[in-house]
C-alpha cells in the first residue's frame, strides 16, 4: 500500500515554526521510541540549523531496553544529548536538566553579566509522539490539548516553567513525501496518521506480515493459533474466529478483526516491540 498524508495544517505548521525559530534558543526534538528513524522529520532537521537540539526518546516503556540502549549509543557516538522519557507516567525530569546541559554557554554568558534569563524551546516532532503529553507532565498541569490520534495540536502555545524555562509546544508534522514507505508504514501503525486516509485492512495485513517475519511466537500466543495459514485470507478468518468477531449471519467480521490488530499492537498485546534499530 501507498501512504501519504501532508494535511494543509502541517504547511501552515512548518511556516509558523520557521517564523518562530528565532525566538527560541533550542529545540525539545521527540521522537517515538518504536519508530525513531520513521520519527526524523527531514523539515525539521532543516529547522534547527546551528541551534543546539535535546533529543528525547519517548513511550520508552513501550520497548525493551536492550534495543533502546543501542540507539541511546547511536546518538551519542554522533555527539547528540538524547534523554529517554515516559511523558504519560510523568517520568520526564531529565528534560530540564537535559536542557540546561545544551545551553550551558549561553547560561554561563548570562551569568557573567550578572543577569538571569529563561531558556526558551521549541518542542518538535511527528504527530502523536507524546509532545504535548510531555509539556503537561513538565508543567505539572494540564495546559496544551493531547488526544491519541495525531494532528491534536494545531497551534502553537507558550507554557512557563517554574524552572525558568519557557517551551513552545508546536503541531506535528510529517513531510510532503515519504520516499521510504517502511517508515510510512511504522508511522501508521504507531498512530502517527490519520487514519481515515488509511486502508485499515491492508494496513493490519503488513502488521500481521511483519509479525508473523519477527514475533511470530507473539502472533500465535494472542489469537490462540495452533497454525499460522500462509493464505493471508484464511489466516484472517481464522483470527476472527479466535477472537468470537462474528457478523449476523455467521460471517467473519474481517473488519473488525484488522481494527483490533492495530489496536492491540498499540496497546502491547504482542509485547515491547521496537520497530526499527539502528543501521536497519
Amino acid at each position: 500500500m501507498l501512504i501519504q498524508w501532508f494535511p494543509g495544517h502541517m504547511t501552515k505548521a512548518i511556516r509558523m515554526m520557521e517564523d518562530n525559530i528565532k525566538m527560541v534558543d533550542c529545540l525539545i526534538y521527540v521522537l517515538d521510541a518504536r519508530a525513531v528513524g520513521a520519527s526524523f522529520n527531514p523539515s525539521l532537521n532543516k529547522l534547527a540549523g546551528t541551534k543546539p537540539i535535546l533529543y528525547v526518546l519517548n513511550k520508552a516503556d513501550l520497548v525493551d531496553r536492550a534495543d533502546l540502549n543501542r540507539w541511546l549509543e547511536q546518538f551519542r557516538d554522533e555527539q547528540k544529548t538524547v534523554i529517554v522519557t515516559n511523558s504519560a507516567s510523568g517520568r520526564t525530569s531529565k528534560v530540564v536538566d537535559g536542557l540546561r546541559k545544551i545551553n550551558q554557554e549561553m547560561i554561563k554568558r548570562y551569568q557573567a553579566k550578572g543577569a538571569n534569563r529563561s531558556i526558551r524551546a521549541m518542542v518538535v516532532g511527528i504527530p502523536n509522539s507524546g509532545k504535548s503529553t510531555l509539556v503537561n507532565s513538565l508543567c505539572g498541569s494540564k495546559r496544551t490539548i493531547t488526544g491519541d490520534r495525531p494532528g491534536v495540536t494545531r497551534g502553537k502555545q507558550w507554557v512557563n516553567l517554574a524552572t525558568g524555562i519557557e517551551l513552545l509546544d508546536t503541531p506535528g508534522t510529517l513531510w510532503p513525501s515519504f520516499e521510504n514507505q517502511t517508515h510510512a508504514l511504522h508511522l501508521a501503525f504507531v498512530g502517527s496518521i490519520n487514519e481515515d486516509i488509511l486502508n485499515i485492512q491492508e494496513l493490519a495485513i503488513e502488521l500481521i506480515n511483519y509479525l508473523k517475519a519477527n514475533h511470530f511466537d507473539a502472533l500465535k500466543e494472542r489469537y490462540k493459533l495452533d497454525e499460522v495459514p500462509e493464505d493471508i485470507h484464511e489466516l484472517l478468518d481464522l483470527m476472527a474466529k479466535k477472537r468470537g468477531f462474528l457478523l449476523r449471519g455467521g460471517a467473519f467480521d474481517v473488519d473488525r478483526l484488522c481494527k483490533a490488530v492495530l489496536d492491540d499492537f498499540r496497546k502491547q498485546k504482542y509485547g515491547n516491540i521496537m520497530l526499527e534499530h539502528p543501521n536497519d
